[in-house]
């Protein structure tokens, strides 16, 4: 058996706080929380019967890989990232539909609809953003849910 860099030795408090983890049935902890919280508590050396890497692999049903970086990560940051998930920073993709395109949108939607129409179309909304260089793109459902957020219909 190979030396390890990265030992997980729980405190009393740290164990009986990631049990608790796994036991809850609070709906808001997922699965894959209790499952690091095991891998945590099944590496521990201070616990009763402490597991190798392999053989928690094959308990909990995860890749080998899996296991260590649990491990690497529990080492790094503690026993609170492995129960909560990183929060992001930002999402994926920014919104495109900022405050003063929102102002633009809803301005357009109270407005007079244009000549020869009896009112604002979403398309029509859509189509006047882009022609006033509002946005650069933006589709007739983006508009309606922007509308939809504020409550604002165009019947």
């Amino acid at each position: 058996m190979k030396a390890t860099k990265y030992i997980i030795k729980l405190s009393d408090r740290e164990r009986a706080e990631l049990e608790k983890h796994i036991k809850s049935k609070a709906k808001k902890v997922k699965e894959a929380s209790r499952t690091r919280a095991k891998i945590i508590l099944y590496l521990d050396v201070n616990g009763t019967n402490p597991l190798s890497a392999e053989e928690t692999a094959k308990k909990v049903k995860r890749h080998l890989e899996n296991i260590y970086l649990i491990r690497k990560q529990y080492i790094n940051e503690g026993i609170e990232r492995i129960i909560n998930r990183k929060k992001r920073e930002m999402p994926p993709v920014p919104a495109k539909v900022t405050g003063e395109v929102e102002a633009h949108i809803i301005a357009a939607a109270c407005s007079k609809p244009p000549e020869g129409k009896s009112r604002w179309t979403m398309q029509m909304i859509a189509d006047k953003m882009i022609l006033d260089g509002v946005i650069e793109s933006i589709s007739d459902t983006t508009v309606q849910r922007t509308l939809k957020k504020r409550n604002i219909s165009l019947i």
